[in-house]
């Protein structure tokens, strides 16, 4: 009997993350696509304690997940997110001892990091307010779609704190170089998306009324491509900041073998040969 076995149940640790019930925004997950909505338009989507909490733990379970190949994360109403919530953690985070402030603190940081981790590619569809934490859900994410109308800064100094705000000193400088992210921190002010374009911040610009269908487009490309060599390029690109050159070629020395064993390598090499376009399984 040569009955196929699913790879994801072979792994046994896999899991489905369609109709994962969620409190603090929305999730839905549609051809290989988790979409994550923050939705308290009202107030311009701001994180409270508990969306941070409950974004950290779906990243975290995002890493195990058969069903998401691709993330996306959107606002409602027209903006992003305008960051964390004055009245439910700016006033009690004034109340609180170092020890608990460093709880908090890495908590949040824990949510860059789940995201960094996870193999999925996540994108971000920014409009309207890009402020605090939401900037940095942004920068967190692989790649940005912004629109003209959109504003994104880096608020932290002009709360009389640091601009060293949940990895923000080491991924910003990634994106947009050394020079731009010291000022965009120190100065905290908003760009436009047109300037934050031009310093590369953002892959691309749409129409806000075009915004969600592009970021769409983008995230069932991605999805419908080889996933599990999209995780191993995640992983690369994440990883080879703090490799040598020498060791970053023999990393990917590796992990292109390794892909080289799936079984979408073959499919692509018959596709190929057949003048066909090739459909990805992901594995």
């Amino acid at each position: 009997m040569n009955e196929r076995v699913d790879p994801h149940l072979a792994a046994g640790n896999r899991t489905l993350l369609a109709g994962r019930a969620t409190e603090h925004f929305l999730w839905a997950v549609e051809g290989g696509v988790g979409t994550v909505t923050l939705n308290r338009p009202e107030r311009k989507n701001p994180l409270t304690f508990a969306s941070y909490a409950e974004l950290r733990d779906l990243f975290l379970a995002l890493r195990h997940a058969s069903d998401v190949h691709v993330v996306l994360i959107q606002g409602a109403g027209g903006n992003f997110c305008s960051g964390g919530d004055v009245h439910e953690i700016i006033g009690p985070l004034l109340q609180l001892k170092a020890p608990e402030l460093l709880m908090f603190t890495r908590m949040t940081g824990e949510l860059v990091k789940n995201m960094r981790h996870c193999p999925q590619p996540i994108i971000a569809a920014v409009d309207g307010v890009c402020a605090g934490a939401g900037a940095i859900l942004a920068m967190a994410s692989d790649m940005r779609i912004g629109t003209a109308r959109c504003k994104t800064a880096f608020l932290f100094n002009r709360v009389g704190l640091a601009g060293c705000d949940m990895g923000s000193c080491a991924l910003l400088p990634r994106i947009v170089g050394h020079g731009r992210a010291s000022e965009w921190l120190y100065t905290g002010r908003a760009l436009g998306g047109e300037e934050a374009e031009r310093w590369g911040f953002y892959n691309r610009l749409a129409a806000p009324e075009a915004l969600a269908d592009e970021a769409m487009k983008l995230a069932r490309d991605l999805a419908a491509g080889p996933t599990f060599a999209n995780g191993i390029t995640k992983t690369m690109l994440h990883q080879e900041w703090s490799m040598s050159i020498d060791q970053a070629i023999e990393a990917e020395a590796q992990a292109q073998a390794l892909c080289m064993l799936t079984e979408d390598f073959g499919r692509a090499y018959r596709a190929f040969v057949a003048k066909s376009k090739p459909v990805f399984e992901g594995n």
